[in-house]
């Protein structure tokens, strides 16, 4: 706790100094964030699979869990009260550099890199940025190119739409050129704080071991001063394994794919954004998804083939745009689709068992000056239910959970 304080502290006072001492009007810095307080309360529980840091970062409930009365212990009330979304970003213009305008940023938090790690400090987004007439490049650590940056849902609770919508940050490097009105962009990305799974857990080792970067292409395009939208198509691939469980070497991967298109409309008393997705294998981006074995094709070497768990996705989130008082509500669906091919083994990946979630999630917001005080209410509701061969599920209960958020935001 005392290093994360220092760290802190020294982060602050360091860009405090850059812009006190720096004279130089080819350099510009600014310093922003917010401190945020969330106190919530749920109707069922949420176990670290679900959900992460005590809670916060909430997907959705537990499954039915019986104790020898049979009584749903999952079925129990929780309250909670965080600080750990606190937040300071620090940004930077510079002088010209290879003919672009040079720009950069840092963002950290208290949200901790695990579990174990609460209240940490921690990195979110650090990146450099060039900008020429038609052509940007930015380096460093930023959303990943799934999440919509410019028109995510404007929830209260930190999830941001997850597990409905794809939320991660990753290292990247992502090359944008102007099409006319259009935009294309192409992004080679790995991961970090955001893994996938496999037989060692969630680690980062599965995308390095594979070679390869993920990659995704995407365009952007405006219609007038209300409508824009986006496309693309992302692709990653996997190495599950450097060596079989009878040590043996292995080189089998597993690739996977997603598509995907959203819309922002904006006008004067409200944004509509929407977006949809088909994916496969994305637990690493907070979805529920992943892969599984599909074949041992050497029983003595243990070698293995791998087929993708599939899901549809949709989400659509309505707000107000008033100064003082704003209004919203948050929609989102995700279904299993199933597996590519029959699965015969090892599951990796996130809500297996789940064949569909659904939640709403109305909001108000009330703001005076840089404070705002938040309520959100979210229901969210989880088919649980046993995993055929073909990776859908069936015989479905479903299982629900009410949170109830209250925060303060003080912007600065």
């Amino acid at each position: 706790m005392k290093r994360n304080i220092v760290i802190a502290l020294l982060f602050t006072l360091g860009l405090s100094r850059i812009s006190s001492q720096e004279t130089n009007p080819a350099w510009g810095f600014k310093l922003s964030g917010f401190i945020k307080n969330d106190i919530f309360y749920d109707t069922r529980q949420t176990s670290i699979l679900n959900c992460s840091r005590e809670g916060h970062f909430y997907l959705y409930p537990d499954n039915v869990l019986y104790d020898i009365n049979m009584n749903d212990v999952n079925a129990n009330p929780g309250f909670h009260i965080l600080n750990i979304q606190t937040r300071i970003r620090g940004d930077f213009t510079g002088p010209d550099a290879f003919g672009a305008k040079t720009s950069g940023a840092i963002e950290a938090e208290f949200f901790g890199t695990s579990e174990n790690d609460v209240n940490g400090f921690r990195l979110r987004h650090a990146f450099v940025k060039m900008e020429w007439t038609k052509t940007s490049l930015l380096i460093g650590q930023f959303w990943h190119p799934l999440f919509p940056a410019e028109s995510f849902p404007g929830t209260i609770s930190f999830n941001t739409g997850a597990p409905f919508m794809p939320f991660s940050r990753n290292p990247q490097v992502k090359l944008t050129r102007k099409l006319g009105r259009m935009t294309l962009s192409l992004t080679a990305y790995s991961q970090r704080d955001f893994t996938s799974s496999g037989p060692e857990g969630y680690s980062y080792k599965y995308i390095r071991n594979s070679g390869l970067p993920g990659a995704n292409i995407q365009i952007r395009i405006p219609a007038g001063e209300i409508f824009t939208s986006w496309a693309g198509f992302d692709y990653k691939t996997l190495r599950p394994e450097l060596k079989t469980t009878a040590n043996v070497e292995t080189d089998a991967t597993i690739g996977g794919f997603s598509v995907y298109a959203n819309t922002m409309i904006k006008t004067k008393p409200v944004t509509i954004s929407l977006m949809g997705i088909y994916g496969q294998n994305t637990c690493d981006i907070a979805m529920i998804g992943g892969y599984a074995v599909s074949e041992i094709t050497d029983t003595v070497k243990q070698f293995k083939t791998y087929t993708n768990l599939n899901t549809a996705n949709f989400w659509i989130d309505l707000s107000t745009n008033g100064k003082k008082i704003m209004l919203g509500i948050f929609t989102g669906f995700s279904k299993n689709l199933g597996a590519s091919d029959p699965v015969s083994g090892a599951v990796y990946g996130r809500g297996s068992n789940i064949d569909h979630l659904f939640r709403i999630s109305p909001r108000i917001t009330f703001t005076e000056g840089r404070l705002s005080f938040a309520a959100e209410m979210e229901s969210t509701t989880a088919a649980y239910g046993t995993m055929r061969d073909d990776g859908r599920v069936i015989n479905t209960n479903n299982v629900s959970n009410l949170r109830f958020l209250i925060s303060t935001i003080y912007k600065f």
